[in-house]
């Protein structure tokens, strides 16, 4: 018995989908060394997961009469699949089509999965690779953009947005990855920018590629538009997955727990020496992070960006948390303007999707400066302020060492909201360094002094004895308890179960009003 046309028509229509822009433009886009948007999906998604939506739709005609052919899928393949078994929805570029250019049926097929995860609560993930707007549809192709853009800033803290950006991403499409929660770039490979070297070359005469302009290099560690670098497309993929790992599916979900195979009540006695003696001396909070969460656990975003400060993910006894703190042998962990908005941006996303927040207390304050001032360092460091005194997570703070002036308050204070506060015996907690207090409030008695320098260190180390030492601050109830370093593991475990099911809704309004 022969098989029915119509099945075959369907094998055969199948085929051609998967086929995208055709066999030569799929060894064009292997010959640059790069994946296909359906090898993509592949890497990405738990093996034979992935249910395409949409693959038969083509382009409806153009404003200028200049596109010959119709591809079905319209340059994108959209659908549904699984990370470690979480359903997750997930669209991908395909630059074989048009250069993966987006035209108005494109975005509609994006707009249907974004609309998708929102209504199933589960995340949404774009891989990103496209020449940008499909010129020859003019003004559709540009409304297409808007709807993507309004659904990014709609469903922005309702469902995780991650971009995975693993090609170009000109014009105004870099303004979708920036809206979203996460970007994942690939070194040499993929680049954003609103215009292109050409372009500001004409305006500006300045010269410049692709690379130097808007590379993952430039947006890891110079903009801090990027998050993450990865050297080929299969580890961007991999953080990626890694990276939902540690969020919930949705806004009213907890973030997965996973059993600790690392022993809660583990003690790590080289944390009792890890600050040294004299208070100038750097140490690494990276190091403290690490001895401190599960072992290997730490997944640090913006590691290139604003290094004096630090944020990531972790598990901490199998539970997900997101870890601020300052990196003490970078500028002292002093707080200046990019410090400040990788600490906000962070610590938005974690009370967006109920991640408990542990932050690690090391700076001397504000980074001083005509420059900082003009550029806005009250604006910037009042934004750390406002997410934290905004975050109604499960919130703990640690203070290591230096927690001096507005740095105190600001980074997770006790009168933020701040559910425990704990201080190591280093710990420090004043307006201000011993020396720059006692200049100001004995300078005329140190200047008349027989040695001013010998005076004026006396004073220095009678008021760090007196009022730079966690005692005091404990005794007016700052702090909650003073810990051995070597006990912070097994103290933020029993402090994250405590608070599991913490609840403190904030006051009716429409929103805040952040200091942008």
């Amino acid at each position: 018995m022969s098989e029915d046309p119509r099945i075959l028509e369907l094998r055969a229509m199948r085929e051609r989908t998967r086929l995208g822009g055709g066999p030569d433009r799929i060894a064009a886009q292997h010959s640059k060394g790069k994946l296909t948007a359906r090898e993509r999906l592949d890497a990405l998604l738990d093996p034979g997961t992935f249910n395409e939506l949409e693959p038969f739709i083509t382009h409806q005609g153009d404003e200028a009469g200049m596109a010959t052919e119709k591809y079905m899928g319209e340059g994108v393949i959209t659908g549904y699949g699984q990370i470690e078994g979480r359903t997750v929805y997930v669209y991908a570029q395909d630059f074989t089509v048009y250069g993966g250019t987006l035209s108005e049926m494109q975005s509609h097929k994006i707009c249907r999965v974004m609309d998708l995860a929102l209504r199933n609560g589960t995340p949404i993930i774009g891989l990103i690779d496209s020449g940008g707007a499909r010129i020859q549809e003019g003004v559709r192709s540009l409304g297409g953009y808007a709807e993507i853009f309004r659904r990014n800033a709609q469903y922005s803290g309702v469902i995780p947005q991650i971009s995975v950006m693993l090609g170009p991403c000109a014009g105004g499409a870099a303004y979708s990855p920036a809206l979203t929660d996460m970007i994942i770039m690939v070194r040499e490979q993929s680049f954003m920018f609103l215009t292109g070297p050409q372009v500001i070359k004409t305006v500006t005469g300045e010269e410049v590629d692709n690379e130097h302009l808007g590379g993952a290099e430039i947006h890891t560690a110079v903009s801090g538009t990027a998050h993450l670098a990865a050297a080929s497309e299969h580890e961007a993929l991999m953080m990626c997955r890694q990276a939902l790992s540690y969020l919930p599916s949705n806004n009213i979900e907890n973030p997965p727990f996973f059993p600790p195979t690392d022993d809660p009540l583990r003690m790590d006695d080289t944390l009792n020496s890890i600050v040294p003696i004299d208070p100038g001396v750097p140490y690494s909070m990276h190091e403290v992070i690490r001895r401190v969460v599960d072992d290997g656990s730490f997944f640090e975003l913006q590691p290139e960006f604003a290094r004096n400060a630090i944020v990531g993910f972790a598990r901490i006894g199998g539970h997900s948390a997101g870890i601020v703190a300052q990196e003490p042998s970078i500028m002292a962990g002093v707080i200046d303007i990019d410090a400040a908005d990788k600490i906000t941006r962070f610590v938005r996303m974690c009370d967006c999707f109920n991640v408990p927040l542990v932050t690690f207390v090391d700076s001397p304050g504000f980074l001083p400066g005509v420059d900082q001032e003009h550029h806005g360092i009250i604006r910037h460091g009042a934004k750390v302020l406002y997410a934290y005194s905004e975050a109604t997570v499960p919130k703990i703070s640690v203070i290591t060492r230096k927690a001096y002036g507005g740095a105190y308050v600001v980074m997770s204070s006790k009168y933020l909201g701040t559910d425990v506060n704990y201080a190591w015996p280093s710990a420090e907690i004043a307006v201000m360094g011993a020396e720059g207090a006692v200049n100001i409030m004995f300078g005329k008695e140190i200047k008349k002094a027989e040695d001013p320098d010998a005076e004026r260190a006396r004073l220095a180390e009678e008021y760090r004895t007196r009022f730079n030492n966690p005692y005091h601050a404990a005794s007016a109830g700052y702090v909650d308890d003073i810990i051995e370093p070597r006990e912070t593991r097994a103290k933020l475990i029993a402090s994250l179960t405590a608070l599991h099911d913490k609840y403190s809704p904030a006051p009716p309004r429409k929103h805040g009003n952040i200091p942008v």
